[in-house]
């Protein structure tokens, strides 16, 4: 690598001007850096959701879930379908292995759908969707001040969506819970008993006219025209003037007979089934979402620029910003960007304070903004994103970048003294050192390859992250190999010349050399070391169990809160509350929340969610949702314990929790599984376990997905009396579901807009005892139902949920604090007592199952980088046991890693064990470099002992000057002196300065004794050895055969015999 060093420096001015294109493409690279919070994820996940109005969850499991859960499972690459049936909505999630084409798979399940269509429910249409980041809202507004909502809606819909869907980026813009308007035809019942007519006519009526038929073409001269036939139906009075069509000698002789004289036809609002406020005022609002290729900072920035022109258009009204990604986006990049300078700075004054040059300063230093550059070029060239993982990875890599650079301006500082040749000195300099930094940077680099084989959320996120690395690390030996041998080439002047006790020059690396003030405060420390091996090893030993023996004490947890400043709350009043107890209940929270000092906006959304997508998983809303956006300086956790302390004070207002926004990885609830064979002995179980979870130290909130059961009227038909009446149970079932809720009949377009027509009872029953009373046809006359069935109030659950058709509930378990391990540990331990019923099934799953997955996998990666760095440094130093004595730093790393987590408390996540793989290689480098010189010493004929003592001085400073400027470059982002964006790059900096603390020390401590210690006893056999062949009298060759007969592990100890410093000096002075 030290060829790449003398190319650069024949070809000084071409590196010069390849330093200033790397720099100008960087920079156009950071510019259009596409900016959002986390890398836009797919997960390898479809849903299926079908409607089905009017349906009880076990209607909807039997008639809906069951059969399309069973039709998909033959899709390739399905791993796993969990389906959830709710009042009117079902919804299916089908679960791939990750890697799996998810168009393909879309169009296989829409095709097994497709086969069994005619199994299901007439109007059912399930649709299949794939889940991305990109399809949660990146801004919401809302639109207030108005008196008339239908008017506001039509006035945002003519002009405000268009104005927002053309914003550069935008997907789409949509109004969530707003007033829609549908045609409802109302029959008469005593003019259609009258006419002869039945409400089934008026169907065929619909069904039958509007329709337009292609009827060929004729040719007539030189024109070609088509013939079509029908006419669209465009109006109201349209609908009105449809003809019924007579099937009985009567209804002939009658004359015409038109919709009009049978119903009433009307233009009517939809039920309104939702509630939207901000801040108490009512509200409409407008969810936005981007493209995919789209950045979230600029479509942000886009809508808020319009914002202004839309109020003008809509006079009267305000729009506010409920919900945007793009504040926390650019706070956080900006708060990484600033950590990143501070880090850069503190870098620079270590290097100023070890070196005392301004130049060699300057020169080490520009390696840093040089590596980050050509990183951003990486970055694009790669189709990643600048977000807080990819930034997080730069910043923690500037503390690293430098180290290549350090080494090698340190060594030719110490070269380039007196009247030396600078070409030569500079050459010298950078050969002695190319092979051990090109060795670091590989197994630095080298860690992170496993990384690209760990599946799940885990390797999607962080791939990223090892890629900036990688490159980040590339690029600072590309620069400290070429453009800083050149930049010390110009810049550099000669140090002064050392000299001996007698005043003669000598060279800074002659072991003879005087040692400098550093090395005078270490030699004593080291030689005391290498004379007590023993004590020394044992002490390192000690501290390594001791630390190991506190790592209990850390926390864990999976990812960590990201300190948004917006967070959700969700409210349920029980499964069957209705929209006005919702909002009488909302109301009171409202009023408390606008009173909390630190919270600006509250957007509540009652009887859905707020948005489309959420809605379509939960069964189309219910409960009551807030949007609640905090003071951005405010701090995020302890205003959401003051908001759950506040509303814990409020007396009926249901069920209230708590969660963050956006993203979804802050989640750190656990989940329970349980699986049944019928659901008696599934609530039972399901019974059994929150009661043994409930009021266990570690563990908050309880909840089950079946804890609510929900009251329904059941009309249970007599089949043997319907029978006889000429009926059965699914003409009965029909004619009481067309008397209590409209039927959809056909969709018509009016004015450009298509509105559906609903077919309504012309009475439908209010109380119970009315719809015991509810007159149906039979072929006896008209009777009431109660003649045919039992109407009766009765329970059934809130939701049925299967997985592979075995009926299955999930008990939610939110732990008190942020240790989700001892969360875990309580849970499991509460599991082991509960007692199942027979056929039952419980197993922890939610976070503590991902987070058990993450670290296997990310163990099994450490593991692997552990494997590959042992690989590079056999390759580097040509023998099987040095390596091994290296290796030796990586658990004594974790020494300082873990105490300095349990120290500050913050939790072991996944971002904490990239930081240990970021560690292993890192520690290792600095025992490379330390080792090769010592090799270097040993081969010139040093015994270990001298060699170890000498390379170690030597190689003091460098070490030194690395570890500090890493720690320091960290520094910023471990103390989280921004505050924004540090639920990844905090515990990373934490676990990589503990580490780089402790392994400097057992590198300049523990590695030179146990390196003496192992090499030494070599020597000393070969010695015996000599002593052995000269006794027998076999004379010179006898000696050389054993000093060079090779040791067993590839490596041999040198040319002759090794000599002491005294013999090297008297041959010198000689």
């Amino acid at each position: 690598m030290s060829n790449l060093a003398v190319l650069s420096l024949r070809n000084r001015a071409l590196i010069a001007l390849i330093t200033i294109v790397a720099a100008v493409f960087g920079g156009l690279a950071l510019t259009s850096l596409k900016q959002e919070l986390i890398p836009s994820i797919e997960f390898p996940q479809l849903t299926i959701v079908a409607t089905y109005p009017g349906a009880s969850p076990d209607v909807v499991n039997n008639d809906v879930s069951t059969p399309i859960e069973t039709a998909i499972q033959g899709v390739p690459g399905l791993e796993s379908t969990t389906a959830t049936s709710t009042t009117n909505a079902s919804v299916i999630s089908a679960s791939f292995t990750y890697g799996t084409n998810l168009a393909t798979a879309e169009q296989k399940l829409m095709q097994a759908i497709n086969r069994i269509k005619g199994q299901l429910p007439e109007g059912i249409d399930p649709q299949v969707l794939a889940l991305s980041i990109d399809d949660f809202p990146v801004i919401q507004l809302a639109v207030t001040g108005f008196d008339d909502q239908e008017a506001i809606q039509a006035q945002l819909e003519a002009s405000v969506i268009p104005e927002l869907e053309d914003v550069k980026g935008v997907n789409a813009a949509a109004i969530v819970g707003g007033v829609t308007q549908r045609i409802t035809i109302t029959p008469d019942p005593e003019r259609l008993a009258a006419t002869g007519f039945s409400s089934a006519a008026i169907r065929d009526a619909l069904d039958q006219n509007g329709v337009l038929f292609p009827g060929g073409q004729i040719t007539e001269g030189s024109n070609s025209l088509t013939v079509q036939t029908g006419a669209k139906i465009e109006s109201l009075d349209a609908i009105r003037q449809l003809p019924l069509v007579p099937s009985s000698a009567a209804q002939f002789e009658a004359g015409l007979v038109t919709i009009a004289d049978v119903a009433a036809v009307e233009q009517t609002l939809a039920p309104v089934t939702s509630i939207s406020r901000v801040d108490g005022k009512p509200a409409v609002t407008i969810a936005i979402t981007k493209l995919p290729a789209a950045n979230t900072v600029d479509v942000s920035k886009g809508v808020l620029a319009v914002l202004p022109e839309l109020e003008t258009a809509v006079p009267g009204v305000s729009f506010t910003v409920v919900f945007d990604q793009a504040p926390f986006i650019q706070q956080s990049i900006d708060a990484l960007a600033q950590e990143g300078l501070l880090g850069l700075l503190f870098a620079v004054i270590v290097i100023l304070i070890f070196l005392m040059s301004v130049r060699s300063t300057l020169v080490t230093a520009i390696s840093i903004p040089t590596s980050v550059l050509i990183t951003f070029i990486g970055i694009q060239a790669f189709g990643y994103t600048l977000n807080i993982l990819t930034l997080g990875a730069l910043t923690i890599a500037i503390g690293r970048v430098v180290d290549d650079s350090i080494v090698v301006i340190e060594n030719i500082k110490r070269h380039y003294v007196g009247d030396a040749d600078k070409l030569r000195a500079i050459l010298l300099s950078v050969r002695e050192v190319a092979a051990a930094i090109t060795a670091s940077t590989i197994t630095t680099v080298a860690v992170f390859l496993p990384l690209a084989f760990v599946s799940d959320v885990t390797g999607e996120l962080f791939r990223p992250f090892a890629l900036t690395v990688t490159i980040a690390m590339v690029a600072s030996l590309f620069v400290a190999l070429t453009i800083v041998p050149v930049l010390a080439y110009w810049f550099l002047k000669p140090g002064t010349p050392v000299v001996d006790a007698e005043g003669r020059a000598i060279d800074p690396q002659d072991p003879a050399a005087p040692p400098t003030r550093l090395q005078k405060a270490y030699l004593p420390m080291l030689r005391w070391t290498l004379k007590h091996s023993g004590v020394t090893l044992v002490l390192a030993v000690l501290v390594l169990g001791g630390t190991l023996a506190l790592a209990p004490l850390m926390k864990t947890n999976f990812l960590g809160d990201s300190g948004q400043n917006t967070f959700t709350m969700t409210q349920s009043l029980g499964p069957a509350a209705s929209l006005e107890s919702e909002d009488a209940a909302a109301t009171q929270v409202e009023e408390l929340l606008l009173q909390i000092d630190g919270i600006e906006t509250v957007q509540v959304s009652i009887g859905s969610s707020g948005s489309a997508l959420r809605d379509a998983f939960s069964g189309g809303g219910g409960g009551v949702t807030y949007s609640v956006t905090t003071a951005a300086g405010a701090d995020q956790l302890a205003l959401r314990d003051e908001v759950t302390a506040q509303v814990a004070k409020l007396g009926d207002v249901g069920e209230i929790s708590i969660g963050g926004a956006g993203g979804g990885f802050g989640s750190s609830d656990i989940e329970i599984d349980i699986s049944a064979p019928d659901r008696a002995t599934l609530e039972e179980a399901t019974q059994a376990v929150v009661d043994t979870m409930s009021d266990r130290s570690g563990i908050g909130q309880v909840t089950s997905n079946l804890s609510n059961a929900l009251p329904y009227i059941g009309v249970v038909v007599d089949r043997d009396a319907a029978a006889r009446l000429g009926l059965s149970e699914v003409a009965v079932g029909a004619l009481v579901s067309s008397s209590m809720q409209p039927q959809r009949v056909g969709t018509v377009e009016i004015d450009s807009r298509s509105l559906t027509i609903y077919l309504a009872a012309s009475q439908s029953p209010a109380t119970l005892d009315e719809l015991r009373q509810l007159t149906i046809p039979s072929a006896l006359g008209p009777i009431p139902l109660e003649q045919v069935a039992t109407v009766a109030e009765t329970v059934g659950p809130t939701s049925v949920t299967t997985e592979r058709g075995v009926r299955t509930s999930t008990v939610t378990v939110t732990p008190s604090t942020d240790d989700l391990s001892a969360a875990s540990t309580a849970v499991r331990t509460a599991l082991d007592t509960v007692e199942l019923p027979a056929g039952a099934k419980a197993a922890v799953g939610g976070v503590v199952s991902q987070q058990n997955e993450a670290f296997a996998q990310l163990g099994l990666a450490l593991l692997a980088a552990i494997l590959i760095v042992y690989i590079v440094m056999v390759a580097t130093f040509k023998s099987l046991r040095q390596p091994l004595l290296l290796l030796i730093s990586v658990p004594f790393a974790a020494t300082g890693a873990i105490l300095l987590q349990i120290v500050s408390g913050v939790p072991l996540g996944v971002a904490s064990l990239i930081g240990v793989l970021m560690l292993i290689g890192i520690v290792v480098t600095n025992a490379i470099v330390l080792v090769d010189l010592v090799n270097q010493y040993r081969e010139h004929g040093l015994k270990a002992h001298d060699a170890v003592e000498a390379g170690a001085a030597r190689r003091l400073r460098p070490i030194l000057m690395t570890a500090l400027a890493t720690i320091f470059a960290l520094l910023p982002m471990a103390l989280g002196i921004t505050g924004h964006g540090g639920f990844i790059s905090q515990p990373l900096a934490i676990v990589v300065i503990g580490g780089l603390v402790s392994s400097t020390v057992l590198t300049l401590i523990v590695l030179p004794t146990l390196y003496n210690l192992v090499e030494g006893a070599r020597e000393r056999r070969v010695d015996r050895r000599r002593a052995k062949a000269a006794a027998a009298g076999e004379g010179d060759e006898g000696m050389d055969a054993a000093a060079d007969a090779p040791d067993g592990d590839g490596s041999a100890p040198g040319d002759a015999a090794p000599r002491s410093r005294r013999d090297l000096r008297a041959q010198t002075e000689g």
